[in-house]
């Protein structure tokens, strides 16, 4: 690798060493292996994802998951007879974040000649770039300042030392009970989990299912499961005040009831990282979801904003995304973003996964039992309940979203973000060969069942032959 040149009027200034950051400087010095980039953090380099949400989360459910799994399954079930080890669980989810050390990351910059500056960033001026006192001039700038966790304004909350996602993936400590506030893809994981390793868990949530994001069935249906592992849940549940006295948090509702625990986690949902970086002096437009950008991820002149900071989606793979088409355009190209197929998954058990839309005037659906598939009954016993659902243009003939319940739903759904985003044909995706036996077969047999006009015989593929 060449070293960059110092060409102070080309630097290009990234604001945030998150996942999306250090996405996009991988990215940009592939297609310009000179141009000067200085990465400035404030935390750690790889960011929320690397340490306090994604990595961290899945490597502390596996083990309950695995367990769980075997328990379900004659012959392993037999041979699991003790519980599961919390030191061990915390110990491994230790190894994944590197026990909170990113000198990995500072490496892999340094390997690809970019500039490390750890401190706290604000725009001086257009053009410089203040880092505690040390100014750093731009031709260039890349917002990757990410989000934080946010909190409703209800009295009393913000006097009390509530758990963020950040202190539940960090803590070693399993409290005897855990109040959930939020029940979307943070609060189920973390209930799921802390449930399985011994918690009295309640799940609080203000409408009437869970992962508010998600298909309702794929809700109500992750609901049964958790109520019947012992997950109180209580939906349509307003909060009007938080106290804690001694070690035990209250929440009152409505009515005089209250409920108590040892532990509040708050997972109600994240806000941009954008006040006080002098963001103002540049000219862009920030609304409540962040900094506004057009499908080139360009917020101004010769600023771009990627990842949470935007809004768009609050997802590591959408950062990832953003980073690639920013990267391309700051290297002079023109490239645009296409958020028709965004895949999303709660990494539950089962995995609740969606992709696309998956809701509109004029769409037609289908379902498939996922234990009707010819897999369910070779995995465990009882079969796991899970479907999948598909969402389709009838006028176009394509797919347009789809939802999925079921063991690893997060992997096979992939191939119907391929479907969605390159618009395959309906008759196309219904002569696709799924291998046997898969749970994604499901989606053969959903395809099949869509109720499309244009297809006089669901079940006839191009060949002309009968399924």
């Amino acid at each position: 690798m060449s070293t960059p040149t110092d060409r102070a009027g080309d630097r290009v200034v990234v604001l945030g060493g998150g996942s999306t950051g250090e996405a996009f400087v991988g990215a940009l010095r592939r297609l310009d292996e000179r141009v000067p980039i200085t990465l400035v953090e404030q935390e750690l380099v790889g960011g929320e994802c690397s340490y306090f949400a994604c990595m961290p989360t899945k490597a502390l459910l596996r083990p309950a998951e695995i367990v769980a799994a075997a328990r379900r399954a004659p012959g392993a079930a037999e041979a699991v007879t003790g519980e599961l080890d919390p030191a061990r669980v915390f110990w491994w989810r230790d190894q994944v974040t590197d026990g909170l050390d990113d000198s990995a990351q500072e490496r892999w910059l340094a390997g690809r000649g970019v500039e490390l500056v750890r401190g706290t960033a604000r725009i001086a001026s257009p053009g410089v770039v203040d880092v505690d006192g040390r100014l750093i001039e731009y031709g260039k700038l890349v917002v990757a300042t990410g989000s934080s966790a946010s909190a409703p304004p209800i009295p009393g909350l913000a006097q009390v030392d509530y758990w963020t996602n950040r202190e539940a993936t960090t803590t070693n400590e399993v409290p005897k009970s855990l109040i959930v506030l939020g029940g979307g893809v943070v609060g189920t994981e973390l209930a799921q989990f802390f449930n399985r390793l011994g918690s009295a868990v309640t799940i609080v949530q203000d409408i009437d299912h869970l992962l508010p994001r998600d298909d309702p069935a794929a809700g109500r249906l992750l609901q049964e499961v958790f109520e019947a592992e012992g997950i109180e849940i209580r939906l349509n549940t307003l909060t009007e005040r938080v106290e804690k006295d001694g070690d035990r948090f209250r929440l009152f509702l409505p009515g005089g009831e209250r409920i108590e625990g040892q532990r509040l986690l708050v997972a109600t949902g994240r806000s941009p990282n954008v006040d006080g970086l002098g963001f103002e002096q540049l000219g862009i437009e920030i609304v409540r979801s962040g900094i506004v950008v057009g499908d080139d991820l360009r917020a101004a002149e010769n600023v771009w904003a990627i990842g949470d900071v935007n809004g768009i989606g609050l997802f590591t793979h959408v950062g990832k995304y953003q980073a690639r088409i920013a990267a391309a355009n700051v290297a002079g190209g023109d490239a645009r973003a296409d958020y028709r197929a965004v895949p999303a998954v709660a990494f539950t058990d089962p995995q609740v996964a969606s992709v696309g839309t998956t809701a509109g005037e004029g769409l037609v659906t289908s379902s498939w039992k996922v234990s009707a598939t010819a897999r369910a009954s070779t995995y465990e016993r009882p079969k796991r309940p899970g479907f999948v659902k598909l969402f389709a243009d009838p006028d176009r003939g394509v797919l347009v979203g789809a939802a999925a319940v079921g063991p690893e739903a997060g992997e096979w759904l992939g191939q119907l973000t391929v479907a969605i985003r390159g618009e395959v044909p309906i008759d196309v995706l219904r002569d696709t060969i799924q291998p046997y036996p898969t749970f994604s077969e499901a989606i053969h047999f959903a395809l099949r069942d869509l109720p499309l006009e244009a297809a006089e015989r669901p079940d006839v593929l191009l060949t002309g032959r009968a399924a």
